[in-house]
């Protein structure tokens, strides 16, 4: 009697009536309007178009992955890596052939460490083995099933990802079985398609181990009526019963929707070479050291056009101009005479690394998105600058185009690249007097921050620091190349967040999947609160501020759907061609200690 009064109690406390109070906690899915409906329809029937539309398509697909353990003054840190690259044939049954491995003084420098396909390698990577898709459960929502025979689908809201406006969904399949999708979808709502979806896929109730994990898949309009993965984040935690539990991060990315796969070796004699002038009127007779750098320079361009055309070189961009720039203030204040301008380009990959081809300075996204600041980056554009003031160049067998007719799964196989030890000394040396001799040259200080953060992180992330194309920052035994400028410099202080030493991937860059081409990310950034907000080198989640094709800014325009980074600083905005005083060459991290 006591206790029906006390229920009796609670349930007019809370104004809820008796006979609710009784009721299960779950509520049945609101049905559908036939708006909604409507708009599920579509989403499952462009589900199947993309799938076709992907199918026609030879992407290159990256893949990179962080464990992390916890940590009590950085939440978490990492403490091991995977990375792997592969040029994907969409059209033969989800197939791949990968980048094919170098070996090189008995150390893996290559695109992969084993012979097994791509795609079954990032399956064994993200635990995936017991999916019947395997990776391609995080590209497609379920592409053998996703209807409404299989799912239920709820109406959460309408939110706009960028300037795209969506309806948002929960789904969930009808009936337990591993591997269907649980999650949400953002679907846009001019033609139905799914532009986002996170969750995971169930596993076997029967199955102690939890063979999925959660994820966040991104799709751009990359062409008029084509919605292409574009990028997929993953977090989630590993349990062990032996070991405690540990958690990890993985972005993959994809580009180069636009590449054609050469059927034949002879498909490759076919080249578009950008920029090239016509010197037919110039009759002007060369000298023997003219013809040799001449002879050099053909050999250069071959090798240039070829990676471009594989799709790991980034065509040429307005972001090339901020890098000769700083390229322009160095070899000004060297007063260096060379016999051809220098030019940059931007590899398309995440490990850190440069090299010079020819008159062309090369650096990977992943080393421009985490160098702090325009000191950082004058530092690893002059050790490439002096490679080509001291004479290292490639191999002139490139100069007979024929050497270069190989499929594109071969190119690192095919072409070498790195330098020596002896180079890369005589190359350090001159770089730290290149720096010296700069307008950066009171500016060391800084970039000693950024070569203590990589000596801190390089042995716990092999993957990220070893190069897959040219020269690594760091020596065999972990020390920087240009150790040379790290004197003077403060020591490394989390604690301090006016300190940045390096910033996290993806802070500075966006590639267009489509075309390949690379634009700044339009930042505001945002004061650090923490040591934990700095994250130096890890991976971040992904949000794209989405825009429809037709949408798309202008050549050379930075794109709407940037990313914010939280701690990027302004990147360099010198003039071309005239260089700057240090105090405004210098991009200073917009941060504050607390008050």
């Amino acid at each position: 009697m006591y206790r029906n009064i006390l229920m009796l109690g609670i349930t007019l406390l809370l104004g809820v009536p008796a006979s609710q109070a009784k009721e299960p906690r779950g509520m049945a899915p609101v049905p559908l309007t036939p708006q909604q409906q409507r708009l599920v329809q579509q989403a499952i029937a462009r589900e199947k178009v993309i799938v076709k539309q992907i199918q026609k398509s030879t992407p290159v697909v990256q893949s990179y992955i962080q464990d992390l353990r916890p940590d009590v003054k950085l939440y978490q840190v990492p403490v091991a890596d995977q990375y792997m690259i592969g040029r994907v044939d969409f059209g033969k049954a989800f197939t791949a052939d990968e980048y094919a491995q170098a070996q090189r003084g008995g150390k893996a420098h290559g695109w992969f460490a084993g012979s097994f396909g791509f795609m079954s390698q990032l399956t064994k990577a993200f635990h995936l083995e017991n999916s019947p898709t395997g990776f391609m459960a995080m590209m497609f929502i379920d592409p053998s099933g996703f209807d409404q025979q299989h799912y239920q689908f709820t109406f959460v809201r309408r939110e706009f990802l960028g300037t795209v406006r969506t309806w948002v969904f929960d789904v969930g399949p009808k009936e337990k079985g591993a591997g269907r999708f649980f999650g949400r979808i953002w679907v846009e709502d001019e033609e139905g398609t799914v532009v986002r979806f996170n969750g995971t896929y169930i596993s076997n109730p029967n199955d102690e181990t939890n063979h999925y994990f959660h994820f966040d898949s991104w799709r751009m309009n990359v062409q008029p009526g084509v919605w292409a993965p574009a990028a997929v984040y993953i977090e989630d935690t590993l349990h062990n019963e032996v070991a405690h539990a540990t958690s990890f991060k993985g972005q993959t990315t994809y580009w180069g929707y636009s590449l054609k796969l050469p059927t034949r070796e002879s498909d490759a004699e076919s080249m578009e070479i950008e920029n090239a002038q016509d010197q037919s009127d110039n009759s002007t007779d060369v000298s023997p050291l003219q013809a040799e750098r001449e002879w050099i320079s053909q050999a250069e361009q071959n090798v240039l056009d070829r990676l471009t055309q594989a799709g790991l070189v980034a065509p040429p961009s307005d972001f090339d101009k901020n890098l000769e720039q700083v390229t322009t203030n160095i070899i000004i204040g060297n007063n260096l005479q060379l016999p051809s301008d220098i030019h940059c380009r931007v590899i398309l990959t995440t490990p850190l690394e440069s090299l010079a081809v020819g008159n062309t300075i090369l650096l990977s996204k992943g080393l421009v998105d985490t160098l702090p600041d325009e000191n950082a980056l004058a530092a690893v554009i002059a050790f490439q600058l002096a490679h080509i003031v001291t004479g290292h160049h490639i191999d002139t067998r490139y100069a007979f185009n024929d050497r270069l007719l190989f499929p594109d799964t071969a190119t690192f196989r095919r072409i070498t690249m790195n330098h020596s030890t002896p180079d890369n000394d005589e190359a350090a040396k001159k770089a730290v007097d290149l720096f010296n001799h700069s307008i950066y040259h009171d500016k060391a200080g800084s970039v000693g921050l950024f070569f203590q953060q990589l000596e801190a992180r390089e042995k716990v992330l092999p993957s990220l620091f070893t190069p897959r194309l040219g020269d690594s920052l760091v020596r065999a035994d972990g020390q920087p190349w240009l150790a040379g400028l790290t004197q003077g410099a403060p020591k490394l202080d989390m604690d301090n967040l006016t300190q940045i030493a390096a910033l996290p991937l993806n802070s500075r860059l966006k590639i267009d999947p489509w075309d390949d081409k690379v634009f700044m990310l339009n930042v505001k950034p945002a004061p650090l609160l923490n040591a934990r907000d700095k994250m130096p080198l890890e991976l971040t989640p992904v949000f794209f501020r989405l825009q429809r094709y037709q949408d798309a800014p202008p050549a050379g325009a930075t794109p709407a759907n940037a990313t914010p980074a939280s701690n990027t600083p302004a990147p360099p905005s010198a003039d071309a061609g005239q260089a700057q005083p240090a105090a405004s060459a210098q991009a200073q991290p917009q941060t504050q200690a607390p008050q």
